[in-house]
């Protein structure tokens, strides 16, 4: 097996052989994808380094690796074994490897890549940043497969029907609203080229990708005709069969090239610039439209049937988290329990609910220290134990056929320090400010970003990922394009509209001490309409109380405690009818109401569950 700098070396021969002083490799796959299949990690496989992001640039004498600060730390440790330099990058201040480029190819350089895995807009911006260099960027260089030797083959997991019961839309009309939108733009034909966009399309799910329920597919779609390109061993002849009576035309994966380049001239093919990659646009030889996915836009905004299935799965998900929660307080009374084991067992407890097909994430479970690695996964011959001490932050997901969900809490496992509490108090009152946000018709991610970030800011505190992402349903846990980050373009700059789901999970790290993240899935509505405008508003989805252990009453307001009382009330009500007598009575206790007084001190009561903190439901 081959060691990094090894592939390293392997990588400049080549480069050499074919005159290219640089050679670009990002973390995506042909169609975008944030997270890919083992076929498709070639910056993993390359540089050692495991994250979900970064880009790697090599050169004859320099190896680097560009990613955000939610991998510093796991970056470091990771490429510590290498010729690999961390570049670090900031948040605003685009892709940065670009200016490097620019500042580091000598004149009438020549910079390589494979343009199946760059999108038409990411080429774009760096042959932009180059410009007047003199550097010259190829796009036909797929390198990396001549020095991968067992690398492993595409993935061809079979591909199944999604009910419409959960969907709530049928494929039929899904294509005929697409239809009826690239009438409007009076375009020919319309290239889907994202997975999840594929698999919502044609109520089409897959497994090709960990985590997330899609499959490797493009599709194609006319007024009068529809191509699917994917190995057609994925498909059961049933389903083959219920396709065909669309009729769906069913091509192979790779033929896809090909086909595209055979559309007329004179016809005109919408794209989207952002998902379609380079390889793709430069075998187009018809009039190309670019905008942004239609589907995309369609999908991100969940249906009736959708919501409601979502609703109740945030009930089961939230039982399995009571249980995981009970289960872990009495193990600690006995021994100590490693990090993987309670991802492990988090999963055996989801296991056993209805409709689950699996996590919708590599469960993060951070212990002390590994909490402010703000991506950290536990490995089972690389895990800590955890102690009836310290503090325990547990970011996790499940994929169900009724939903997906995200949520992550933070808890002490024994008496906190007042630093602790005053940072989780800090973290939980920007959660509630945006939880609580109401705000008009047209705002966008980066405008409600700064309200969770104020209770950090006055203290001179902030955390270096985004405040929220979308989320998908029985689709990709991150989904394009609603995003609550303090960034002002592209995806950022998407307005806000009823329906959507995103993430709600502002935190702050300690490095070498402890990490504090509170996320919940929150789902966007209307609110009031007034003379000044139509408001918005959220309802917070996810269910499981937050740790009163670490709350710093001083520092909460008395709107804040209200909240927090109500949604404990909430929570309660919600999963008690899952759980069992010793289960709802853990759940009661963690559920204890704060009684606000002048003095803001806690009590030992547990709620009283009135009528008037449930009003809403």
């Amino acid at each position: 097996m081959m060691t990094t700098n090894e592939k390293v070396v392997a990588l400049r021969a080549c480069m050499r052989e074919r005159n290219l002083d640089a050679f670009m490799i990002p973390s995506s796959d042909p169609h975008q994808s944030e997270y890919v299949a083992e076929h498709w990690k070639i910056r993993a496989w390359i540089s050692g380094f495991t994250g979900s992001s970064g880009t790697v640039i090599i050169t004859q004498n320099h190896a680097g690796l560009w990613t955000d600060s939610r991998y510093f730390i796991q970056a470091e440790e990771e490429l510590a074994d290498s010729e690999f330099q961390l570049h670090k990058m900031t948040p605003g201040k685009g892709l940065e490897y670009d200016r490097w480029l620019a500042n580091n190819i000598p004149k009438n350089g020549k910079i390589g890549c494979n343009g199946m895995l760059y999108s038409m807009n990411q080429i774009r911006y760096i042959e932009n940043s180059i410009s007047g260099t003199g550097v010259a960027l190829e796009v036909n260089h797929p390198l990396v497969s001549k020095i991968w030797k067992d690398r492993t083959p595409l993935p061809k997991n079979v591909i199944f029907d999604y009910d419409v019961k959960y969907a709530g839309v049928s494929r039929e009309e899904k294509i005929a609203q697409v239809r009826k939108k690239m009438q409007a733009f009076k375009a020919d034909w319309y290239l889907a080229s994202a997975l999840d966009e594929v698999a919502w399309l044609l109520n089409l799910r897959g497994s090709d990708i960990n985590c997330n329920p899609v499959f490797y597919a493009y599709t194609l779609l006319s007024q009068d005709e529809i191509y699917l390109f994917i190995d057609e061993q994925k498909i059961p002849n049933e389903l083959k069969e219920n396709l065909q009576s669309i009729p769906v035309q069913i091509y192979p994966y790779t033929s896809i090239l090909d086909i595209i380049s055979k559309i007329k001239k004179k016809d005109i093919l919408l794209v989207d610039p952002l998902t379609t990659n380079t390889c793709l646009k430069r075998s187009m030889h018809c009039q190309v439209m670019e905008r942004p996915s239609i589907i995309r836009d369609k999908k991100t905004l969940k249906n009736k049937t959708e919501i409601a299935h979502i609703r109740r799965t945030m009930e089961k998900d939230g039982a399995a988290l009571v249980r995981l929660y009970k289960w872990l307080e009495e193990t600690l009374e006995k021994h100590p329990v490693s990090e993987y084991e309670v991802a492990t067992k988090l999963d055996e407890y989801r296991s056993q609910l209805p409709h689950y097909r699996g996590e919708s994430f590599e469960t993060i479970v951070g212990y002390n220290a590994n909490a402010a690695i703000v991506h950290y996964r536990p490995e089972q011959q690389k895990s800590d134990l955890i102690y009836k001490e310290g503090i325990l932050l547990l970011d996790s997901g499940g994929q169900y056929l009724d939903g997906t969900t995200d949520i992550t809490r933070t808890v002490a496992l024994g008496k906190p320090t007042a630093q602790q509490k005053k940072d989780f108090t800090l973290v939980l009152k920007g959660n509630i400010a945006l939880d609580q946000a109401y705000f008009p018709y047209g705002t966008t991610g980066n405008q409600l970003d700064a309200i969770a970030r104020k209770p950090l800011w006055d203290d001179c505190l902030n955390y270096g990922h985004g405040t929220g992402h979308g989320v998908g349903f029985f689709l990709d846990v991150h989904e394009s394009p609603p995003r609550i980050v303090p960034m002002t373009s592209g995806r950022e700059a998407t307005k806000l509209k009823p329906d959507m789901v995103m993430s709600n999970e502002p935190g702050l790290y300690r490095k070498g001490k402890y990490g504090i993240r509170i996320e919940n899935l929150i789902l966007c509505q209307k609110h009031k309409n007034n003379l000044f405008g139509n408001f918005l508003k959220f309802e917070t989805l996810s269910l499981f109380p937050l740790d009163l252990e670490l709350v710093e009453l001083s520092l909460l307001e008395k709107k804040e405690i209200e909240w927090i009382n109500k949604y404990h009330v909430q929570v309660y009500n919600r999963l008690a009818p899952h759980l069992d007598v010793a289960e709802k009575e853990w759940l009661r206790k963690k559920c204890q109401t704060i009684q606000v007084t002048q003095t803001l001190v806690k009590t030992d009561e547990v709620l009283s569950l009135t009528s008037e903190f449930i009003s809403d439901e």
